[in-house]
C-alpha cells in the first residue's frame, strides 16, 4: 500500500494527464472552428490557465508533503541548508519541505540481515560468497556468516553523507570479511574446530559492534553459520575421529569386562563372607552348646557333691542300685575292696575310715550266711574269682 506522498504524486500525475487531454481538446475544437490563430489564443485563456495553475499547485503540494512510515527515517537534501543536507533526520510522520529546493531520501530502520555463504541459494551475492581465511598454522578455512543489524536513527545523516544507499556493499560487506580474516588468523585450525569457535564468534561480534556504531549502524547479532575445511584436512579429521571412536569402543568393551570381573569378584566375596559367617555362627552355636552342657554338668556335679557331703554312703547306694535287682551275693577276689553296703553291713562302714580285719571277717561271715540262705554254691564255681552265683 503506497504512503501519503506517493499517493499525492499519483494524483499529481493524474492531474497532468487530465489537463493535457483538456488542453488538447480545447485546441482541436478551436482549430476546427476558428482556425489556428484563435486556437493558440484559447490555450492562454482563463479556461486553460486556471486548470493549469490548479495542476501546478497540486504538484507543488505533493512535492512539499513527505510522509515517513514508522519503520523509516528520512534525510532532507536541501539547497538552502549548510552542507546541502538538513542536520536533523525526519522521523515517522508527516513533514513539509520546500518544493524544488529540497527532497528526501528514506532509509529503513527495520532489522536487516546480510549473509555471506558458500551455498549459491543463500546470501545476497550469487555463487560461493563464503569468507576464505587462513588459521595461524596455515590451514585454509571457508566461513559462512550472517550479521543482523539496523540503522541508528540518530546517525542516519552521517550514514547518508558517508555511504548513501551504498552502505551495505561498500561498508558492511568489506568490514565483515576483513575482521573475520584477521581474527581467524589468531587461532589454530584445531581451535577453530573446537570450543574456541564460540570465543571467535564473541570477539567478532564485539569488534563489529564498535565498527558499525561509528558509522551509524547498530549490530543486533553476528553468527558464524558454518566453518568448512579443506578436503585434505577434513579427511584427516574424519580418519582421526574414526580412530578415536575405535579407541573409545575398545575402552568401553574393556571397561565392561572389568565391570563383569569386579561383579564376579564381589559375588564370590559375598558368598565367601556368607559361608564364613555361617561357619562362625555354627561354631559359636556348638561352643555355646558345649558351654551350656559343661555348665549343666558342673551344676549337676555341684549338686552331687553337695549331696555326698551330706551323705557319703549315697555314692555306694547309687552303685548298688545300678546292679541287677536279683543279685543277692557276689564273690570278689580277696584283694578287692568290699563295696557291698547291705543293710547288715552298714554297721561295719565308717564314713571316715576303711574296714579293719575283724570288721572284714564279720562282714564276710554275714555275706556267706546270706548267700547260703538264698542259693547253693558249687565247689567249682566257688573257686572262680569274679563269678557271681545267682
Amino acid at each position: 500500500m503506497p504512503d501519503l506522498d506517493q499517493l499525492l504524486s499519483i494524483i499529481a500525475i493524474g492531474a497532468w494527464v487530465l489537463f493535457t487531454v483538456y488542453a488538447v481538446t480545447v485546441f482541436v475544437r478551436s482549430f476546427l472552428r476558428e482556425g489556428p490563430a484563435i486556437a493558440m489564443l484559447r490555450l492562454i485563456s482563463a479556461r486553460v490557465l486556471v486548470p493549469l495553475l490548479l495542476v501546478i499547485g497540486l504538484n507543488l503540494l505533493s512535492a512539499s508533503l513527505v510522509f515517513v512510515d514508522p519503520t523509516q527515517v528520512g534525510v532532507v537534501i536541501s539547497v538552502v541548508a549548510p552542507g546541502g543536507v538538513q542536520p536533523q533526520p525526519m522521523r515517522a510522520g508527516l513533514h513539509f519541505i520546500i518544493p524544488l529546493l529540497e527532497h528526501e531520501t528514506k532509509y529503513s530502520t527495520a532489522l536487516q540481515t546480510y549473509t555471506m555463504s558458500g551455498a549459491p541459494s543463500e546470501g545476497q551475492a550469487k555463487g560461493d560468497d563464503s569468507i576464505r581465511a587462513r588459521t595461524s598454522n596455515g590451514q585454509e578455512v571457508r566461513i559462512d556468516s550472517s550479521i543482523i543489524f539496523r540503522i541508528n536513527q540518530e546517525q542516519v545523516v552521517t550514514l547518508h553523507m558517508d555511504w548513501q544507499t551504498r552502505y551495505v556493499e561498500d561498508f558492511v560487506r568489506p568490514v565483515i570479511r576483513g575482521l573475520v580474516r584477521t581474527q581467524v588468523s589468531q587461532f589454530t585450525v584445531q581451535e577453530v574446530n573446537s570450543s574456541a569457535r564460540k570465543d571467535l564468534e564473541t570477539t567478532l561480534e564485539r569488534l563489529l559492534r564498535e565498527k558499525f556504531a561509528a558509522k551509524g549502524l547498530l549490530v543486533d547479532q553476528f553468527l558464524l553459520r558454518d566453518i568448512t575445511f579443506s578436503d585434505e584436512y577434513a579427511t584427516a579429521i574424519e580418519e582421526k575421529q574414526v580412530a578415536l571412536e575405535g579407541q573409545d569402543r575398545t575402552a568401553h568393551e574393556a571397561q565392561q569386562i572389568r565391570n563383569l570381573a569386579e561383579g564376579e569378584r564381589d559375588k564370590l566375596t559375598i558368598i565367601a563372607q556368607g559361608r564364613s559367617q555361617q561357619f562362625q555362627l555354627e561354631a559359636e552355636g556348638r561352643a555355646k552348646a558345649k558351654l551350656t552342657e559343661a555348665d549343666a554338668q558342673a551344676k549337676a556335679l555341684d549338686l552331687i557333691g553337695a549331696a555326698l557331703a551330706k551323705n557319703p554312703n549315697l555314692l555306694t547306694y547309687e552303685y548298688i542300685d545300678k546292679l541287677s535287682p536279683n543279685i543277692r551275693a557276689m564273690l570278689v577276689p580277696n584283694n578287692a575292696p568290699y563295696i557291698l553296703p547291705l543293710p547288715d553291713l552298714n554297721q561295719f562302714m565308717s564314713p571316715t575310715a576303711t574296714l579293719t580285719a575283724t570288721q572284714a571277717s564279720t562282714a564276710t561271715q554275714t555275706l556267706t550266711k546270706t548267700a547260703a540262705s538264698t542259693t547253693t554254691v558249687s565247689p567249682a564255681s566257688a573257686l572262680r574269682d569274679d563269678k557271681v552265683t545267682k
